[in-house]
């Protein structure tokens, strides 16, 4: 669970999201901040009873910084209205499929996939999909996966055409044309602080599994 605290901290933020107001509440983001921290290794501990490519990973490594990089964005505001945890081989430094909790007050969710992938991994991940389309469907076909993503698989930017060397009529040509494979779960603002929380979105990503396990097999 987190803390009621953490939860208004971040709703405050996203009102007053100037850096005067950051610095006079600088204590209380360092107490968010730590609330998170622990909630992700509550988090690691759980999934690593199902998925254990995780390794020494710790908390630390998986969370983003707050400061936004606001050099090439129209919107200046310094400081995220969110704080977000990427779990995934090396954490959120490798480029690959992984789980993320994205923690923000009225757009919360338990998601995961392969966000935006380098050109040479989305060509492996298309091979794939086209080649084992019968495993995929069984993936995303699964009735507890429905279940938790009833949007299913989001390619978020999905091209017009298809990708060089697949023609129109390729059974997997909606996922093939694909540029990135997201599957979310929306988390209830008042489910943040109940004790099930950690259960809850260990749950969420294990069911994900198998979309992730598709995945990295793709790229690796």
């Amino acid at each position: 669970m987190l803390q009621a605290a953490s939860v208004k901290f971040l709703k405050e933020l996203k009102k007053h999201n100037n850096k005067p107001w950051f610095d006079a509440n600088r204590k209380n983001y360092e107490e968010a901040k730590a609330d998170y921290l622990v909630f992700v290794e509550l988090l690691l501990a759980a999934v690593s009873k199902f998925d254990d490519s995780f390794g020494n990973l710790t908390a630390k490594e998986c969370i983003f910084r707050i400061n936004r990089d606001v050099r090439f964005s129209k919107d200046k505001s310094p400081y995220k209205s969110n704080m977000g945890a990427s779990l995934s081989k090396g954490g959120k430094k490798i480029n690959t499929s992984g789980y993320y909790f994205h923690f923000e007050p009225g757009q919360n969710f338990a998601g995961g996939g392969f966000y935006m992938p380098e050109a040479p991994q989305l060509a492996k991940i298309r091979q794939e999909i086209d080649y084992c389309f019968d495993e995929w469907k069984k993936i995303v076909n699964d009735k507890s996966f429905k279940k938790y993503f009833t949007e299913g698989v989001n390619g978020i930017d999905v091209l017009v055409r298809p990708p060089k060397g697949y023609d129109e009529n390729n059974p997997a040509i909606g996922y093939l044309k694909m540029k990135n494979f997201i599957v979310s779960r929306p988390v209830a603002d008042d489910d943040l602080v109940k004790k099930t929380l950690v259960k809850e979105v260990a749950k969420t990503f294990e069911v994900m599994k198998p979309l992730i396990d598709f995945l990295n097999r793709a790229i690796e």
